[in-house]
């Protein structure tokens, strides 16, 4: 069942960049690629570190900590030393908010 919550501005999440937010109490991490914005959960698979502490390489997020690499938008693991994806989001943009369905 679907649960969207408003987690920003879509103003506040610039290309090229990962922004934390949270959703109705889940912590999440939106990435901006390009412009298609999408929401994965900001904890790294690895070790539970934040994935918002780190960087968004091109359509990958990378773990500040370790170096775990994860697909930003399907949250696909893609680089050692993570061995597990991350839970991806289906997000909206409504009137200029970012709504992430937490559900």
């Amino acid at each position: 069942m679907p649960n969207w919550v408003r987690a920003a501005r879509a103003a506040d999440c610039a290309v090229g960049r990962l922004t934390a937010a949270n959703a109705g109490g889940a912590a999440i991490v939106l990435a901006n690629v390009d412009g298609r914005i999408c929401a994965l959960e900001d904890r790294c698979s690895h070790e539970e570190y934040p994935l918002s502490d780190g960087e968004l390489d091109g359509g990958d997020v990378v773990c500040a900590y370790h170096g775990a690499r994860f697909d930003a938008c399907s949250g696909a693991r893609k680089a050692l030393p993570a061995v597990l994806p991350v839970r991806s989001y289906p997000i909206e943009v409504r009137d200029g908010d970012i709504y992430v369905d937490v559900g």
